[in-house]
């Protein structure tokens, strides 16, 4: 949650991002996700507008997309190989190394 910098935001945007105390381009990339992850058939270009308004580039929204993608993947490899659950502890180590390296090493480059 040091990503951040707040414990306190990052549970509001886990809580409820439309709540949150967030920028609007961040709040219209998470609305915009929570559509393509729960009804991805549902999405369309439309989709997109709100984004754009809110500032976020072409690039941002594409990188977006494709975290969203690689997130649902494996989630969903997860779920039908029945993975075990990380410890916390694996996760804080796990989370320290995607502050430090980001997650470009993982991202499709263009």
């Amino acid at each position: 949650m040091k990503a951040l910098g707040s414990d306190a935001m990052v549970l509001a945007v886990l809580e409820d991002h439309h709540t949150a105390p967030i920028s609007e381009k961040l709040r219209a990339t998470l609305t915009f996700l929570e559509k393509l992850t729960l009804t991805p058939e549902a999405v369309t270009s439309a989709d997109v507008a709100p984004l754009r308004a809110a500032g976020a580039s072409d690039a941002a929204i594409e990188e977006a997309i494709r975290v969203c993608f690689l997130f649902c993947t494996i989630d969903r490899i997860a779920d039908a190989l029945d993975f075990t659950l990380p410890t916390e502890r694996s996760l804080r180590w796990v989370g320290r190394i995607l502050l430090r390296m980001g997650y470009g090493i993982g991202s499709v480059p263009g």
